[in-house]
């Protein structure tokens, strides 16, 4: 429920800062957030490393011990959460391997562990065929099922993930509600993606399950943010932030909101230098990119591009952050070719609305703009609501004559202006 973001596009697309006139609505009060920017001590960090090293040493004495390689794969698995550091999922999967291989994939739990990390590395191939391996296995088929849920939405299998939806159906269940919650908001249903997630939210607030309610707020953020309601969703980081004054997804959402909703740039870098203290995903050099870029600062705006491609060289990444590289390779000349080419690889790998989309954006930018049309009319229009792509589609309708439909959805697009950033919105205005 927490997908890709929508900066990527608009990074190169204007040099300047594109202030408005207008002063917006503050949201924010940095005297909400400030104590959480600096923490000395992250105590689920410490604990998941204690957690790792007594594995680790059990490992040492009993070698083939194989539920120890899944104990200590989940410490590591908590470190990639808390930390962005990629090294730790992939020992998580080196862990996970080896443990499945010594129960010849005949574990359904040990199956869908590894199939969880494969979802983290976008390797959602790999998950399925583990996934149909737990389901033939059966212990426990109820978990496996909601996997396959996931596992097939995000394939862009619609009718599979409907049918398993429907096999997992009980509306007192919170992992059924937020897959109800999640297929809603994929088909475009906003109001009802979170009326679904505020039930299952009022579940777990119930159980006092911290991690499940954590989760469940920042989701929530994240759709009220969508929707236009900005003060509740900067409730909600906030309540996250309550339950972990480390969650940095909570504060890159808070972010956001400061540079997107209240054209405050310094203010938003503020917080994500903080963030970047401590955590390290590559998609933050992007989004300080885009920043800079607003403030007109060039200068720095090529720092974080080039963080960010180095970041992004290194082989663990994987295929993790393709639909990052086509926005961003398509941009540049020079590189288009190379965007088409992962453009294509991702397609393969997930053939999904969002990665035609990205297809026929790299053709549009090559300058293919009948070839971008028919692949966005064959696999994309009516299969995607999210703003992204519907921006996309807006140019290429546009490029090819159809200024109706562009000018269609230019209405629509200026309505998401908060999701899609004060970048893209001012191209937006000259669809």
């Amino acid at each position: 429920m927490k997908p890709i973001h929508l900066l990527v596009c608009s990074i190169l697309l204007f040099v300047g800062c594109k202030k408005t006139s207008n002063i917006p609505d503050l949201v924010t009060n940095s005297e909400d957030y400030n104590r959480y920017l600096n923490i000395e001590k992250n105590e689920v960090v410490d604990a998941a490393k204690q957690d790792y090293k007594f594995w680790e040493e059990k490992l040492e004495k009993e070698p083939n011990q194989f539920p120890y390689l899944v104990k200590a794969a989940a410490s590591q698995s908590q470190l990639f959460a808390q930390t962005g550091s990629i090294a730790h999922l992939k020992y998580s999967e080196k862990g996970l391997v080896a443990a499945n291989k010594a129960t010849h994939y005949k574990n359904s739990g040990y199956l869908r562990a590894l199939a969880r990390n494969y979802v983290s590395q976008h390797k959602f191939k790999s998950a399925l065929e583990l996934l149909k391996k737990a389901e033939i296995n059966g212990d426990k088929l109820k978990s496996t099922q909601k996997m396959l849920f996931d596992v097939h939405l995000e394939l862009g299998d619609d009718e599979a993930a409907k049918q398993y939806l429907s096999r997992i159906e009980n509306y007192k269940d919170f992992d059924f509600l937020i897959r109800l919650s999640k297929w809603n908001d994929y088909k475009g249903n906003l109001e009802d993606a979170i009326l679904y997630l505020k039930k299952a939210t009022e579940i777990v607030e119930t159980s006092k399950n911290k991690g499940l309610m954590q989760w469940s707020y920042t989701n929530l953020a994240d759709y009220y943010g969508h929707a236009g309601k900005i003060q509740t969703a900067y409730k909600y980081y906030l309540k996250a932030l309550e339950l972990d004054p480390n969650d940095a997804y909570a504060k890159k959402g808070i972010a956001w909101i400061v540079y997107s909703h209240e054209k405050n740039p310094d203010e938003a870098l503020r917080i994500l230098n903080a963030i970047t203290e401590t955590y390290n995903a590559p998609d933050y050099y992007l989004l300080k990119a885009e920043i800079a870029d607003f403030k007109g600062d060039i200068k720095q705006k090529e720092v974080q591009l080039k963080l960010y491609k180095t970041a992004v060289a290194n082989a663990m990444y994987g295929d993790m952050y393709n639909q990052y590289n086509i926005l961003l390779f398509a941009e540049s000349e020079k590189q288009t070719a190379k965007a088409l080419e992962i453009a294509h690889k991702e397609t393969e790998n997930r053939p999904t609305a969002q990665s035609y989309n990205l297809l026929a954006w790299t053709h549009y930018k090559q300058g293919a703009v009948k070839k971008a049309l028919e692949i966005m009319e064959n696999y994309v229009v009516g299969k995607t609501f999210e703003p992204e792509a519907l921006y996309h589609l807006a140019k290429v309708y546009k490029a090819n004559g159809k200024t109706e439909a562009a000018k269609k959805l230019k209405k629509q697009l200026l309505e998401s202006s908060f999701e899609l950033g004060p970048l893209m919105t001012e191209s937006i205005k000259s669809i």
